[in-house]
């Protein structure tokens, strides 16, 4: 189902980015712009395991420093049938866990030393089962892709701006009149509409990365548990999270509520809880 879903939201981004750049550009202002954006997330997307991990100050870790950390990473990733990703811990007392890599053959996942000394042994494989299944589901290929419409969308909407006010003062018909403003509401609106399109996508991955990463560790409720004593510290404890790479966290480090859910890159975790709890009943 949520496969389903990201292929409909990623219809949906396409859908707006077609319109946005007939209407700014034609069809070669909308070329130019998707060429542009996609360059620039392209080699984000490839050096992104690098970036991420000197941003957060990662260590590597090697089989014989944490021989029982580095043994559950080898028992998920066996499990889903993808080379062993690399492994890493952050030196925070944030409890939080991310996966980055261009692919399975370049996987890396980083727990930061907050996480490790909060969970539980079966909790901690359940974070890392979920962060193999990123890495197998090929998240971070989708979120560039998404990223890069969205970004083009967005270089769109400001072309729009730019040829309404350039076409305003040489038209001024009532049927061109009515045109632009169109143009101009839309061109406001769809960069918004965009991105919450693009964290849409993003927390449909998360559902499948929970789902996926049960079945890898076999025990649904120890990454319920996880989750919920992630949440709770992530109350607590002041995030050291970067806005921009929010969005690879297993849980939302920063907060917000009601319409801000809209732009929330994950689901809400109990909402992920009670799934997790649904599948653990069915013995899943």
């Amino acid at each position: 189902m949520n496969q389903i879903k990201t292929a409909v939201l990623m219809a949906a981004l396409i859908g707006l980015f077609i319109v946005l750049g007939h209407l700014a550009g034609g069809v070669q202002g909308a070329i130019v712009a998707f060429l542009f954006a996609l360059a620039l997330n392209f080699a984000t997307y490839w050096w992104s395991d690098k970036i991420v991990l000197a941003m957060y100050r990662a260590q590597p870790v090697e089989p014989g420093d944490a021989r029982q950390l580095y043994a559950m990473v080898e028992r998920c990733a066996r499990n889903a049938g993808i080379p062993t990703p690399r492994v890493y811990t952050i030196p925070t007392e944030m409890p939080n866990a991310f996966a980055t890599g261009r692919d399975p053959q370049h996987g890396a996942v980083a727990i930061t030393e907050g996480l490790l000394a909060l969970l539980q042994p079966d909790e901690v494989e359940g974070v890392i089962a979920h962060e193999v299944a990123h890495i197998k589901n090929r998240d971070t290929l989708i979120s560039c892709v998404a990223a890069a419409i969205a970004g083009a969308i967005s270089m769109l909407a400001y072309m729009a701006r730019f040829a309404f006010y350039f076409a305003g003062s040489r038209r001024d018909d009532d049927n061109s009149a009515g045109e632009l403003v169109g143009l101009l509401v839309l061109s406001i609106l769809a960069p918004f509409i965009a991105m919450i399109i693009q964290f849409a996508i993003s927390r449909s991955r998360e559902y499948m990365a929970d789902a996926l990463g049960a079945k890898l560790c076999g025990r649904p409720l120890s990454l319920a548990n996880a989750l919920r004593k992630l949440e709770m510290s992530a109350r607590a404890v002041p995030s050291e999270a970067e806005p921009a790479t929010a969005h690879l966290f297993i849980v939302n480090p920063l907060r917000g509520g009601g319409i801000m859910t809209l732009f929330s890159t994950h689901p809400s975790t109990e909402d992920r809880i009670r799934r997790l709890e649904e599948m653990a009943a069915a013995g899943v």
